[in-house]
């Protein structure tokens, strides 16, 4: 049995307290936060598989240039001559290409296949009673240039063994009659799953408590006291903690700890934002709105529509413009949705950490020998949460690990 700390409390924080706790190991979880919000409970609680091509991909850098110009476009990039961001963004650019793009595909599906199976384990075991459904994911679309991207992307898909359709808008009005009527088509991922996010975080930190894991919120780390390559000590506002092994899993923080560390971790806060409607808006299943990059989840209780990438450091502010566009793109897909104004007033924001390439870091670094990293999930953060949960196990108890680890490789260069 090892003490570990595990350096941040979202969903890949508290996931990969899960397995750690369920292999053996003494566990604590220190978060800066009250543990109540953040993109963990703001997302769109998808379990996608479906999502296999990585942020980076050819032709991203090019429209991002275009909608930087666009106050309430879906993808903005704030230029700023930062260091850290340029790094990024020089790594980034060189990811966007079709060779990354080839290469990412079968990592992502396999990480986030995994996942999905996790989650269905977790949702199976006494004590989670969290919302889970499996309906799958329509991709809709306006127009017929999206629609050939999206049937391209479908055909990916298949290529790796994940369960994509074309729709006739036949088929698509029967599924989900509330469409509006320029909605020309569709592709549908039966693959896929959806959540109530806080549904989840509330059973998987109800669940630890009892089993003796101690969470320690409204904790900032201060610094870490390192000797011989080896973290000896987390220095909080609240107090010391020294374990065996610490993992850091702080999200879009991340980069700013690691630096305490010597490390040049390449990493942005990726802004999101969310709508929750609790009329009835006759959604039934969740979507992914093609040209407004937008998500709709049915949730327990409510309707979810959330969405934007705003590339602008970490910041919690809100943008009514983009919160906007989001209202807009709901009401331009469905036929009689409506959201009100204290609705659109209650959005919410959550940062979700980067790596330049799409693929998150998890793994032992050079840097410190008794470290883990686990963060650079971008949107797939709640997707692939519960896998590198159970990777980050995997490697504390020196365990075969489930996925070739090399991908993730927090030391990888770009």
């Amino acid at each position: 049995m090892k003490n570990c700390i595990v350096i941040g409390g979202g969903v890949i924080g508290l996931c990969t307290a899960y397995y750690l706790q369920k292999s053996g190991h003494k566990v604590t979880l220190i978060d800066q936060s009250g543990m109540d919000e953040g993109a963990s409970y703001v997302n769109a609680g998808y379990i996608s598989p479906s999502h296999i091509v990585p942020l980076s991909a050819p032709g991203v850098v090019k429209k991002g240039i275009q909608w930087m110009f666009d106050p309430s476009s879906p993808f903005y990039v704030k230029p700023r001559l930062d260091p850290d961001f340029l790094r990024w963004a020089w790594a980034f650019n060189k990811s966007c290409t079709r060779q990354h793009v080839k290469k990412a595909i079968p990592v992502i599906r396999n990480i986030a296949v995994f996942s999905h199976e996790l989650y269905e384990d977790i949702k199976s075991e006494s004590g989670f009673d969290f919302h889970f459904e499996q309906q799958g994911l329509l991709m809709l679309c306006k127009t017929e240039k999206m629609l050939e991207e999206e049937i391209k992307v479908a055909q990916l898909a298949g290529e790796v063994q994940l369960e994509s359709k074309v729709l006739s808008i036949e088929e698509l009005r029967i599924m989900e009659p509330g469409v509006s009527d320029d909605v020309i088509g569709a592709t549908y991922y039966s693959c896929d799953s959806h959540t109530t996010p806080h549904e989840f975080m509330n059973n998987m930190k109800t669940y630890l408590l009892a089993r003796g894991v101690e969470i320690k919120a409204n904790q900032k780390l201060l610094d870490l006291q390192i000797k011989d390559r080896e973290i000896r000590k987390v220095i909080t506002n609240k107090g010391d903690f020294i374990a065996d092994e610490y993992i850091l899993a702080a999200g879009s923080w991340t980069g700013l700890i690691a630096k305490k560390l010597g490390m040049k971790l390449l990493l942005q806060a990726g802004k999101g934002y969310r709508i929750n409607v609790k009329q009835e808006t006759k959604i039934s299943l969740p979507a992914i709105l093609a040209e407004a990059k937008a998500a709709v989840t049915p949730m327990n209780g409510f309707t979810r529509f959330a969405g934007t990438m705003e590339i602008g450091g970490i910041n919690n502010a809100i943008d009514p413009i983009r919160v906007k566009a989001i209202a807009k793109a709901a009401k331009d897909y469905y036929k009689g949705v409506s959201i009100t104004k204290n609705e659109i007033e209650d959005a919410s924001s959550g940062l979700r950490p980067l790596s330049p390439d799409g693929i998150p870091y998890i793994g032992r670094t050079n840097k410190c020998s008794n470290l883990t990293i686990a963060t650079g999930h971008a949107m797939m953060g709640w997707t692939m949460a519960t896998g590198t949960g159970k990777l980050v196990s995997e490697i504390i108890s020196e365990n075969k690990a489930s996925l070739d680890l090399e991908p993730f490789s927090p030391d990888r260069t770009f």
